[in-house]
C-alpha cells in the first residue's frame, strides 16, 4: 500500500488527540502540542498505543550516563572528564528546563452507552472534583497521593493532614469582616467608575420604580421554605432544622445570593469535615456541654456476653482473658479509642495486640510508637514472631516500611504527621505505650504534638502504668478530638508482690528478712521494729557505750557492700528464688558490685554451656578486634556465673545479649539501673533495692511511688510465681518509717503536661496556613484547666442579659453618666490601693490604735465617723471593733455580702450627721470599710463600752439608756461631724505616714486629681440621676464579666503566648521568617531538623562546615548529641579547633539574642548545652580506629559511646537533607561520606531482635 504523505501541520490545525484511558471507555481530550520525539505524556491509567519495542542496550546506557545532564557532574574539575565532555556530544535541550507540570483538567469524557445493546451512542464531559488539591496545598484527606519516594516519610514541605478537632473555619468565621473590610450596602454605595476609565455606567433603575413589581420578595422566600421542606429529611446527615436556618429571611434578593454562596467555602473539604464530625457525634448536640468526653468503663462485674458480642474475634488468645482485656476488645471492636492504665504484666500488650489484628482484618495499618529505640526492637521481634508482617522505624535503622503494622519512636511519628506522610491515610490504630513517659521533661511534649496533630479517621490506644489522673487526661485528649476516650484502669496484680526490708551480712545473720507489707497491701509496723532490733544488735558493744563514729546514714565501704550481696544472694539461691533484678542508681555501682562478686557462681555446668554458645553465635557478628574488647571479655566471665549488668554505658549488643539470656532464666542475677524497668518486659521472681535514694540530676532524693512501683512491679512472673518478691536492703542504717510507707503506699506521680514551645513545631505550623501555633498551644494538656465550655455557656447567658437590661438615657444632662461612672469607679479603685498600702504599712497599723477616730463606708454607713475599741491580732484578716454614730434605727448591720459592690453613685467627703436623734452602734470591721483615718484621738474605755453595748443586745435590757462610757463617746464623734461638716482632715500617706512608695505617691496625687474631676461632671444636678446611675452600674458589672470571660476563652490568656511572640522575635531577627509570619529558606531548613535546630542551621549558612574535612564535621557536630561532662582534655587537629569556637561563637550569639527577645534562658547556659567531650574520639573513630583503641582515649562509657555515635549519624543524615534544600551538594555529599565513615563495626551492628 502506498504511503500517504499528510501535508505539514499548518498553524491553524488545532492539535487534539482523543486519549483512551485504560479500557473503561473513558476518553481523555488531548490539547497541547506533543514536542518532537518525545512519547506522549505518562497518565495515571494503562499505557495506549503499541507495545514498546526491546531497546537497544547500548543507546539506553549512552543516553542515560552520558547524556543525561541530570547525572553528570557539570562543575567537575577533574581534566580528564573535560575531554570526555568534548568527546561526547550532548544535545542541549534549553526547552526541557521550561518543563512545568500541567494544571489538571477539572473535567473528564465519559461514554454514554445503550443500556440494551452497549452500543457507543455520545461522550459527555464529567466534571471531577478536588482537581487542584495536592500535598502542597490542602490538608485535606481528598488530595492525591505524593511521588512513592515520599509516601512512607512525608516531605517537609508538605502540608499535614487536617488533626482532628482543629475545624476549617466555619461560615460564621468566614463571613467575619478583619479591620481592612467594610461593609458593603449593595444598594446605595457600590462605584459606578472602574479604575483607569473616565466615565462610568449609570445602574439607577429609572423604570422599575414606575412598574409596580408584581413579585413579592416574601412570597418568593415562602416558596424557598416549600422547596426546603419537600427535602428529603436525612440529607447528609444535616437535620432538616439545620437547612432551614441556612435560608434566613432577608431583605434583598442579593444577600440572599451571598448568603448561599458564602455557604459553600473555597475548599470543598470543609463539608466533608463538618458532615463527618456531626454524623460522629449526633448525640453531642442535645446534650450540649454536659457531655464528658472521659467514659470510665466498670470493670468489677464479669464480662458475660463477651463471646455472644464478639463471635469470631479478630485474634484468639491460648488463655481466658481478664475483664479489663475483655472490655478493652469490646471497645476496639466499636472502633473506640481507650486508655488502659494497668500494673507492669497486667497484660496490657493484650489490647495492642488486638489492635494490630484487627487492622489486619480491616486491611488497614497500625503504628506502635514506644519512647525508647530498645524496646521498640524488642517489641518487633514478640509481634514479628506473632503477626509476621511488621515493620521497624527508629533513627537508623528501616526495616519491611510497607508492613500492616509499623513499629517506631514517637518522634518519627511527630516528624511523619507534620511532613504529611501517605501512611497516614491507612492508619486505623496508633498504640502509645508506657504513655506515662509523657512526664520525661526533655521529650513529653513530642507525645502531646502526636496527640494534637492525629487526623480525625485515626483511633487512639494508649497503654500506661497506673496513674491517678487517668481520666483527667483522657477527657482533654477527648476534648481536643471531640471523641469519647474509654478510660479502663486495673489495680489488681495477677502476681501479688510481698514487699522485706534485709539487714543481713554475713552467714549467722543471712535470714535476716523481715516483711513490711504484705501480698494484700497491710503494712507491718511489726516487722519495721523488728528490723530496726537486729540492726541494732550488730552495731558493737564499744559502739553502745560510747555512741557511734560519725558513720554517715547513706554511704558504705566496698567491703560492707560485698558482704551484703555475696550474703543475700547466697541465700535466695538456696530459696530458688533467682532470677533476680537488682536496682542500683548509679552505673559505677552496677559495675563494682558485680565485679566483686568473684566467688559467686550461680549456674549449672549445662547452662553454661548454653550461655557459651549463644555467646559464640551472637558475637559472630562482630569483626574479630571487637571479640575481644575488654568490657565483652569481662561480661562474658560474668555472664557464664550467672550475673549480668545492664545500664546505658554497656555496648547495646551485650545490652540485647544479657537481656535474652535474662528472659530465658540464664542470668541468675541482673544488677540494672532504672531504665531497664522503663520498658524492658523482662519480668523476674525476686526485686532488690540496693537503695532507695536517687540522683536525679540536680540532687539526691527518695524514690517516687511511681518510680518504686514502676520497677517492684518487675517482681513476680505470671503463671510461674505465686507472689513476687521486693527486698529493700538496709546497709547504713534502716529507712526511715515514714519515708518507706510514703514509698510503697504514696499516690504514683500524676500525667503533667511538659508542653513547651519549640522553634520546630512553631516553623513546622507556620509553613501551614491552615493550622496556627496557637491553636496547637490551646490544645496542649498544660492548658486543660481552661474549662471553655462552661465560659462560652456564661458568655451567651451574659449577652442575652446585657441585651435585656433597660436602655440607658444619656441625653442632655446625662451625657457625661458614663465617663463619671468611669472616673469614680477609678477613683475607689485608687482609694482601695491606698488604704491597703497604709494598712499593710508599719505606720498604719500604728495609726490604727484603740481610740484613733476613722471615717467608716459600707453599704449600711456614709462617711460616718467611728472611734476604735479593738484590734485583732490576726495578721491576715485583721478586724477592728469600733463605736459607729448612725441614725436611730439604723443599728443593725445590713447583708454583708453586698458591701464591695453597692458604692455611693455621688463621691463626697461631707460626712454624716444624723438627721434624728443620734444614735450609735459597735460593729467589727474589716480592712475595707476604714476609708480614712483622721488626724484626732479620743479617750475610750474599750472594755466598758463592749460589755455595756453587749449587755444592752439582750432582750431585758434592750431598753436601757446607754452607759456613760458610750453616751460621752457618742457626744465627742457627733461634735467632730458637726464641727466640719465638709471634711474631717485625715492622715496623709506620704506626708503623715511616710509611705514614700512609688505606687503611693502616684496613687495620692490621681486621688487629686480624679476628685478635682468630679465638680465638673452634669450628670450629678439631674433629677433622675440616681436610677440611671444604678441602671448604669448593672450593665456595667455584667459588661465588665463579660470582658473577663472573652478574655479567658481568648488567645491572649494562653500561658505561653509572651514566650511565643519571644521565640517569634528571635526567628525574625534570624530571618527563618519575615515579618508577616512567612517562613523563609532558613526556616525550611531548620524544619528538617529535629534537635537543636537553630545552631545547626546558622552554621549551616555561615558554612562553619565547608573548610573542614568529612571526618572533621562529623566530630564537630557530636556536641549536640553528647550531654556529659568529661575531664580529659581531647587532642584535636587546628581546623576543628577554630570550628569548636565558631560553634561557641555562634551559640553565643544564639543565646544572646534569645535573652535580648525576653527568653529566660541565660546566654551561658544555652552554650553550656554543646559539650566536647567526644570530639577526639568521633574523629578517629571516623578515620578507621579500631573500636578497642577508641575507649581508651576517654573515659566516657562504650555503651554511651556507641549511643552518641548512631544519634550523629540521624544528625548527619538531617544536615545532609538541609544542605540539599539550600543547593549545596559539596556539602551535601561530604555529609554523605560522613556518614559511612562512622557507620561500621561495632557501633552499627544490627540488633539481635531484629534478625
Amino acid at each position: 500500500m502506498d504511503k500517504i504523505d499528510l501535508p505539514p501541520v499548518g498553524p491553524d490545525d488545532l492539535p487534539l488527540s482523543l486519549l483512551e484511558m485504560g479500557c473503561s471507555g473513558r476518553f481523555e481530550l488531548i490539547t497541547h502540542p506533543l514536542p518532537k520525539n518525545r512519547p506522549l505524556p505518562p497518565h495515571s491509567t494503562l499505557p495506549h498505543g503499541l507495545p514498546p519495542t526491546c531497546l537497544d542496550l547500548k543507546t539506553e546506557v549512552e543516553k542515560r550516563f552520558l547524556r543525561d545532564p541530570a547525572w553528570l557532574p557539570v562543575h567537575d574539575v577533574d581534566d580528564s572528564f573535560h575531554k570526555f565532555l568534548q568527546i561526547s556530544t550532548r544535545d542541549k535541550e534549553v526547552d526541557s528546563l521550561l518543563h512545568c507540570s500541567l494544571s489538571p483538567l477539572h473535567s473528564g469524557l465519559s461514554v454514554v452507552r445503550d443500556p440494551t445493546t452497549g452500543m457507543l451512542l455520545d461522550f459527555t464531559e464529567v466534571l471531577l472534583e478536588d482537581t487542584g488539591l495536592s500535598a502542597k496545598n490542602s490538608l485535606s484527606l481528598q488530595r492525591q497521593p505524593g511521588p512513592p519516594s515520599e509516601s512512607l516519610r512525608g516531605s517537609n514541605t508538605n502540608y499535614p493532614f487536617l488533626p482532628a478537632g482543629m475545624e476549617e473555619l466555619t461560615l460564621e468565621q468566614i463571613k467575619k469582616k478583619s479591620e481592612r473590610e467594610e461593609d458593603i450596602d449593595f444598594e446605595k454605595d457600590l462605584l459606578t467608575v472602574p479604575p483607569g476609565l473616565k466615565a462610568g455606567v449609570d445602574f439607577s433603575d429609572k423604570e422599575a420604580k414606575a412598574t409596580k413589581s408584581e413579585v413579592n420578595l416574601l412570597s418568593l422566600l415562602s416558596t424557598f421554605d416549600e422547596i426546603i421542606d419537600a427535602l428529603p429529611e436525612e440529607k447528609e446527615g444535616v437535620s432538616r432544622k439545620e437547612e432551614t436556618v441556612k435560608l434566613p429571611r432577608t431583605n434583598s434578593l442579593e444577600e440572599l445570593g451571598i448568603k448561599d454562596s458564602g455557604n459553600s467555602p473555597s475548599q470543598p473539604s470543609a463539608n466533608t469535615v463538618h458532615l463527618s464530625e456531626q454524623k460522629k457525634n449526633p448525640q453531642q448536640e442535645d446534650k450540649g456541654d454536659l457531655k464528658k468526653w472521659a467514659v470510665p468503663v466498670d470493670i468489677s462485674s464479669p464480662c458475660d456476653d463477651f463471646y455472644k458480642r464478639i463471635p469470631d474475634p479478630a485474634f484468639k488468645y491460648p488463655f481466658e482473658l481478664d475483664v479489663f482485656q475483655k472490655q478493652a476488645i469490646l471497645r476496639l471492636e466499636a472502633h473506640d479509642s481507650v486508655f488502659v492504665a494497668a500494673h507492669t504484666s497486667a497484660g496490657k500488650t493484650v489490647v495492642a495486640e488486638y489492635a494490630i489484628a484487627l487492622s489486619q482484618k480491616h486491611m488497614t495499618r497500625t503504628i506502635y510508637t514506644s519512647p525508647i529505640k530498645a524496646l521498640s526492637n524488642q517489641k518487633f521481634r514478640d509481634f514479628k514472631t506473632t503477626f509476621g508482617d511488621v515493620g521497624l522505624l527508629t533513627g537508623d535503622v528501616q526495616l519491611s516500611p510497607e508492613s500492616s503494622c509499623l513499629i517506631m519512636t514517637t518522634e518519627i511519628l511527630r516528624s511523619m504527621l507534620y511532613n504529611g506522610s501517605e501512611v497516614i491515610r491507612d492508619l486505623e490504630w496508633v498504640i502509645f505505650d508506657e504513655v506515662h513517659y509523657i512526664n520525661d521533661a526533655e521529650r513529653g511534649v513530642v507525645w502531646e504534638e502526636v496527640l494534637i496533630m492525629l487526623p480525625e479517621h485515626v483511633s487512639i490506644i494508649l497503654l500506661s502504668a497506673t496513674v491517678p489522673n487517668a481520666v483527667e487526661f483522657s477527657e482533654w485528649i477527648g476534648r481536643i478530638k471531640k471523641w469519647s476516650i474509654y478510660v479502663i484502669s486495673t489495680i489488681k496484680r495477677p502476681v501479688p508482690l510481698e514487699h522485706y526490708l534485709y539487714t543481713g551480712n554475713s552467714t549467722k545473720t543471712q535470714k535476716e528478712l523481715f516483711l513490711l507489707l504484705d501480698s494484700t497491701g497491710n503494712f507491718l509496723t511489726k516487722g519495721y521494729y523488728a528490723t530496726v532490733e537486729a540492726k541494732k544488735e550488730r552495731t558493737s558493744k564499744h559502739a553502745q557505750s560510747f555512741g557511734t563514729k560519725n558513720v554517715s546514714q547513706h554511704n558504705t565501704t566496698a567491703s560492707q557492700d560485698r558482704a551484703v550481696w555475696q550474703t543475700l544472694l547466697n541465700y535466695l539461691s538456696q530459696r530458688q528464688q533467682t532470677p533476680v533484678v537488682a536496682f542500683t542508681f548509679s552505673r559505677t555501682r552496677c559495675d563494682e558490685n558485680a565485679r566483686s562478686l568473684t566467688s559467686l557462681d550461680l549456674t549449672s555446668s549445662i547452662e553454661k554451656s548454653e550461655i557459651h554458645s549463644f555467646l559464640q553465635k551472637s558475637l559472630t557478628r562482630l569483626r574479630g578486634g571487637d571479640r575481644q574488647l575488654p568490657q565483652i571479655l569481662l561480661m562474658r566471665d560474668l555472664l557464664k556465673r550467672g550475673i549480668g549488668v545492664h545500664h546505658s554505658g554497656i555496648l547495646p549488643i551485650l545490652k540485647e545479649i544479657i537481656e535474652m539470656l535474662f528472659s530465658r532464666g540464664l542470668v541468675k542475677v541482673l544488677f540494672a539501673t532504672e531504665t531497664f524497668a522503663m520498658g524492658v518486659n523482662m519480668p523476674a521472681r525476686t526485686v532488690v533495692f540496693d537503695s532507695i535514694r536517687k540522683h536525679d540530676g540536680t540532687g539526691f532524693r527518695n524514690l517516687l511511688p511511681g518510680e518504686y512501683i514502676q520497677m517492684a512491679g518487675r517482681a513476680g512472673r505470671r503463671g510461674l510465681d505465686a507472689t513476687g518478691t521486693v527486698i529493700i536492703l538496709c546497709k547504713a542504717g534502716v529507712h526511715d518509717m515514714g519515708n518507706l510507707h510514703a514509698m510503697m503506699l504514696g499516690k504514683p506521680t500524676v500525667l503533667q503536661s511538659q508542653f513547651r514551645l519549640t522553634y520546630t513545631m512553631i516553623l513546622n505550623l507556620l509553613r501551614v496556613e491552615a493550622l496556627r501555633v496557637t491553636d496547637m498551644m490551646r490544645r496542649s494538656f498544660s492548658e486543660n484547666h481552661r474549662d471553655t465550655q462552661a465560659h462560652e455557656k456564661r458568655i451567651s447567658e451574659l449577652r442575652n442579659t446585657l441585651s435585656s437590661l433597660p436602655p440607658l438615657d444619656t441625653e442632655g444632662q446625662l451625657s457625661d453618666i458614663l465617663s463619671y461612672y468611669h472616673t469614680i469607679t477609678e477613683l475607689l479603685i485608687t482609694t482601695e490601693t491606698l488604704q491597703r498600702a497604709v494598712l499593710e504599712s508599719v505606720n498604719g497599723l500604728k495609726a490604727l490604735s484603740v481610740g484613733r477616730v476613722v471615717i467608716v463606708n459600707n453599704s449600711q454607713h456614709h462617711n460616718a465617723l467611728g472611734v476604735i475599741l479593738q484590734v485583732s491580732n490576726d495578721a491576715v484578716n485583721r478586724t477592728f471593733t469600733a463605736l459607729i454614730i448612725c441614725e436611730k434605727g439604723n443599728e443593725e448591720a445590713a447583708g454583708d455580702d453586698q458591701s464591695n459592690k453597692a458604692f455611693h453613685p455621688i463621691y463626697s467627703t461631707s460626712l454624716f450627721i444624723p438627721e434624728g436623734p443620734c444614735s450609735h452602734t459597735v460593729q467589727k470591721l474589716k480592712l475595707q470599710d476604714i476609708s480614712a483615718i483622721t488626724t484626732k484621738t479620743l479617750k475610750v474605755i474599750p472594755e466598758r463600752i463592749i460589755d455595756n453595748y453587749n449587755k444592752r443586745q439582750q432582750p431585758r435590757f434592750r431598753l436601757d439608756p446607754p452607759g456613760q462610757a458610750i453616751s460621752t463617746a457618742t457626744q465627742e464623734l457627733l461634735r467632730l461631724a458637726e464641727a466640719s461638716p465638709n471634711g474631717i482632715t485625715t492622715l496623709d500617706p506620704v506626708n503623715d505616714l511616710h509611705l514614700k512608695g512609688v505606687d503611693v505617691v502616684e496613687g495620692v496625687m490621681r486621688h487629686r486629681v480624679l476628685q478635682g474631676c468630679l465638680k465638673d461632671f452634669h450628670c450629678i444636678h439631674s433629677p433622675t440621676f440616681t436610677e440611671q446611675f444604678a441602671r448604669v452600674q448593672e450593665r456595667m458589672s455584667v459588661q465588665e464579666e463579660l470582658d473577663k470571660l472573652l478574655f479567658l476563652v481568648s488567645d491572649q490568656s494562653l500561658t505561653l503566648l509572651p514566650e511565643y511572640h519571644q521565640r517569634i522575635k528571635v526567628l525574625e531577627a534570624l530571618q527563618y521568617v519575615d515579618s508577616t509570619g512567612a517562613v523563609q529558606l532558613k526556616g525550611r531548613v531548620a524544619c528538617q531538623i529535629s534537635s537543636h535546630e537553630l545552631l545547626l542551621t546558622e552554621l549551616l549558612f555561615e558554612n562553619t562546615l565547608s573548610p573542614l574535612a568529612p571526618e572533621e564535621s562529623a566530630a564537630l557536630l557530636s556536641c549536640l548529641v553528647f550531654t556529659q561532662n568529661t575531664q580529659i582534655d581531647p587532642h584535636i587537629t587546628n581546623t576543628l579547633q577554630e570550628g569548636i569556637s565558631q560553634v561557641l561563637n555562634v551559640a553565643q550569639r544564639i543565646g544572646e539574642l534569645q535573652r535580648d527577645c525576653g527568653i529566660a534562658q541565660t546566654a551561658e547556659d544555652f552554650v553550656a548545652q554543646f559539650k566536647f567531650g567526644l570530639t577526639e574520639v568521633v574523629y578517629c573513630w571516623a578515620r578507621g580506629m579500631p573500636f578497642s583503641e577508641i575507649a581508651q582515649l576517654t573515659n566516657v562509657q562504650e555503651g554511651t559511646i556507641v549511643r552518641c555515635i548512631q544519634r550523629l549519624d540521624e544528625i548527619l543524615k538531617e544536615v545532609r537533607q538541609a544542605a540539599r534544600i539550600v543547593g549545596d551538594s559539596v556539602l551535601g555529599s561530604k555529609m554523605e561520606r560522613a556518614s559511612l565513615a562512622i557507620r561500621r563495626d561495632i557501633v552499627f551492628t544490627a540488633s539481635l531482635y531484629t534478625h
